[in-house]
């Protein structure tokens, strides 16, 4: 079964617009499902049996606080630099793609505690 993991990203103005990841497939959209059918789109028959789960986004044993904040300061950081036409500091995007990695991870872990409860 695919993950799929659906992010927030905090905007200017207060503006909020979803990303949705999935085995290094990305893409954004104004609202969650319209992320994840961005997304759904870019996958391949095998890959598009999917279940989505819907989590609060708050901090959680899988995925704290501290890095829900250090990833909304990256992504805010790799836009402006987007938008600037500037490169995103390689360093940076190291630590951007491995908390996106352990927020997926953290989203399957989420899953698999999920799957666990309903077994009983």
């Amino acid at each position: 079964m695919t993950k799929i993991a659906i992010l927030p990203i905090s905007g200017e103005q207060g503006s909020v617009t979803f990303c949705a990841v999935s085995n290094g497939k990305r893409s954004q959209g104004p609202t969650a499902g319209a992320a994840l059918d961005a997304l759904t789109a870019q996958l391949t028959p095998d890959e598009a049996g999917t279940m989505v789960i819907v989590q609060n986004q708050r901090p959680d044993q899988y995925f704290n606080a501290e890095s829900q904040q250090r990833l909304a300061q990256l992504m805010a950081r790799w836009r402006s630099c987007r938008d600037q036409g500037q490169t995103f500091p390689a360093d940076e995007q190291a630590e951007l793609a491995g908390l996106i990695d352990a927020e997926l991870r953290a989203s399957a872990a989420r899953s698999a505690a999920l799957a666990d409860e309903l077994q009983r």
